[in-house]
């Protein structure tokens, strides 16, 4: 069974950097793409950014220049670098993959990490 697990979130100060890593393990044959979303409490569940199997890379209007994302493939990890960090990046953020194991394809998500930035 295929599990996604993240690691990295924290409390940090505005202007300040976080990195998050997201795993993905099990019986993978492949992973056509990995991101991240985000929520902060009353509002909806946004795109932060996300990087497919050929490298492409979509972000959020709202992350573009502050925020990278990349890939290993090796170890089927996703890494969202964030940096000039704004108390409106608070939120909890979820990796989001597309997984191809032995019997199916399925797009999963993991159990979220809290960032948090104070002003």
């Amino acid at each position: 069974q295929v599990q996604l697990v993240e690691s990295g979130g924290g409390l940090v100060q505005a202007g300040g950097s976080l990195r998050l890593s997201c795993a993905a393990s099990g019986s993978i044959v492949s992973i056509n793409f990995m991101g991240w979303y985000r929520q902060a409490p009353g509002k909806e569940r946004e795109l932060v950014a996300m990087i497919t199997s050929d490298g492409s890379t979509n972000f959020a209007d709202s992350v573009k220049g502050r925020f990278t994302i990349s890939r290993d493939s090796a170890k089927n990890t996703v890494y969202l670098e964030m940096s000039s960090l704004k108390p409106e990046d608070t939120a909890v953020y979820y990796c989001n993959a597309e997984v191809e194991d032995q019997e199916t394809i399925t797009t999963m998500e993991g159990q979220g990490t809290q960032v948090t930035v104070s002003s």
